[in-house]
């Protein structure tokens, strides 16, 4: 399938905001649609948004490393089974009706929305640790992972909370992590559409290079910000998500 320069450069801007936004709350819902715009497929909208997917949070994660923001020594078992659980969950995705989690999702985040609104405090600095990261491993890391490669909206949410409320770091430690596992879920992702044809480069290789640079100016904002603007927009996206899956 062809891309014309105009096209390519208007999904660049789109992927390149999206970025920015994806390594902080996420931006599925901004790139997706322009991806629709554009003419693809809705499968194939949805395979190719892995590609900027995962130059958006590569971007992000290496730039939380630089700022020393991610312990890889305590996430590698978490990294594992995240990338487990997404190739477990696209597999299922060939096979199951995503129609029952379309109905469900949006009630969690409006409920996650709704915790950080009250909860103000909520992510400001470390907390106690409920569960060890191997814990976290073998019970949350692949279920969100198989989420994303199943349906895949509000994954970075998802990450988000569960590390801020069960892992005990604060929101832009949180969001650091989430960005590290979210990527492998993307390489599993993009990994499994690749083998099975379904990404069209053509189209995804402006997306990647728009998010990478979006992807490295969203983790700044994040570290800079902190977790007052992670806040903002992490509340706003679930909210616009809900909102978007329930009209559906």
């Amino acid at each position: 399938m062809e891309i014309t320069l105009d096209v390519a450069a208007l999904l660049f801007l789109v992927a390149f905001l999206a970025g920015i936004v994806d390594a902080i709350a996420g931006g599925g819902l901004i790139t997706i649609p322009a991806l629709l715009a554009a003419g693809l497929p809705p499968g194939a909208a949805i395979a190719t948004n892995k590609i900027g997917g995962i130059a958006g949070s590569a971007a992000a994660t290496l730039h939380f490393l630089r700022m020393r923001q991610i312990d890889l020594k305590r996430s590698r078992r978490m990294m594992l089974t995240t990338f487990l659980g997404a190739l477990a969950g696209g597999f299922a995705l060939t096979r199951i009706d995503s129609g029952v989690l379309r109905q469900v999702i949006p009630f969690l985040l409006i409920g996650f929305a709704l915790y950080f609104l009250l909860s103000p405090r909520v992510g400001a600095e470390d907390r106690t640790q409920r569960i060890t990261p191997a814990l976290y491993a073998a019970t949350l890391a692949p279920l969100i992972g198989f989420y994303d490669g199943f349906f895949g909206p509000g994954t970075g949410t998802f990450l988000a909370i569960s590390c801020v409320t069960l892992l005990g770091f604060n929101l832009v430690k949180a969001t650091a992590h989430a960005k590290l596992l979210n990527l492998c879920s993307n390489l599993a992702s993009v990994l499994f559409f690749a083998a099975s044809g379904h990404i069209v480069w053509a189209f995804g290789l402006p997306m990647l290079a728009g998010q990478w640079l979006g992807g490295t100016l969203g983790a700044r904002l994040a570290v800079t910000r902190g977790h007052r603007l992670i806040r903002v927009l992490m509340v706003s996206m679930a909210v616009i998500v809900s909102v978007k899956m329930l009209l559906e």
